[in-house]
């Protein structure tokens, strides 16, 4: 069943995330490739049963990563997983994004399984971060994107994060500014705000600026809860919720049926 391709209408996206536990040979030990494949099933049922019909899948168990390339054996496991996610689950459309900042291989996972777009941490500039300096690789990405459209496996659409999380830019800091090279130079098709790290809050002082600046949809990426929920939503154009969904908010617990329904309910 071919992915929903994600809209740049008016109308509010709501996205869960799957938060992959460690994954064979991380740094991190893991459970096994086929525990990891039944949570990521098991949260993106939760999802689904909850009302959230779109999410990101991403290998945050395998921190500390690599500010390259990841190696060739995270890219099979994650394109596993996701197939199993997609077979298992079909009515819900997914992102990926292979961490820290591999846009490459989150490309060609998303074209194998039909994801509807990519999350790139840092898609045009640089940023300092725990890994080091991360470079955008817009061109590459972009190139390979049209490559692959070009052999029948998709329009992928590339979410951008800017000023992201866990790092500090490289140069131009402002976030207005910043929107508008990420998207107008940079090609992203949707950009993403975050806080400071992960379920930190998200400044939203600027958004509308943010928005107007890149001309493209932009989404909430951290920080999203069921009391900020009306205030993001009466600012952006979607919101990436991972941790709060997680039991008790810890993001190493599976997904919360009941914290999924919440949230939903305060998106409306």
């Amino acid at each position: 069943m071919p992915a929903e391709r994600l809209s740049s209408s008016t109308s509010f996206q709501l996205m869960g995330v799957l938060h992959l536990l460690p994954l064979p040979g991380a740094p991190s030990p893991s459970p096994g490739l086929e525990a990891v494949e039944a949570r990521a099933i098991a949260d993106a049922q939760t999802l689904v049963a909850g009302g959230i019909s779109k999410a990101i899948i991403e290998n945050l168990g395998d921190a500390p990563f690599t500010g390259g390339r990841v190696g060739p054996e995270t890219i099979a496991m994650m394109t596993r997983i996701a197939l199993a996610v997609r077979r298992e689950v079909p009515e819900l459309s997914l992102g990926v994004n292979i961490l820290r900042n591999d846009g490459l291989a989150a490309l060609a996972v998303a074209a194998v399984v039909d994801a509807s777009f990519i999350r790139v941490n840092v898609l045009a500039g640089a940023s300092w971060t725990d890994q080091g300096l991360i470079e955008g690789r817009a061109r590459d990405i972009l190139l390979m994107r049209r490559r692959l459209a070009q052999d029948g496996l998709g329009a992928i659409q590339i979410a951008a994060d800017i000023r992201v999380k866990h790092g500090a830019p490289a140069g131009e800091s402002d976030r207005v500014r910043l929107a508008h090279d990420t998207a107008g130079r940079g090609g992203a098709d949707m950009l993403i705000v975050t806080g400071a790290a992960t379920g930190a809050p998200t400044e939203l002082d600027d958004l509308a600026k943010v928005r107007e600046a890149g001309g493209v949809p932009v989404w909430v990426g951290s920080g999203v809860t069921v009391h900020t929920m009306p205030s993001v939503r009466a600012l952006a154009d979607g919101a990436i919720v991972g941790t709060a969904l997680h039991d008790r908010a810890d993001i190493r617990a599976p997904l919360s049926a009941q914290r999924v329904r919440a949230i939903v309910e305060a998106a409306g």
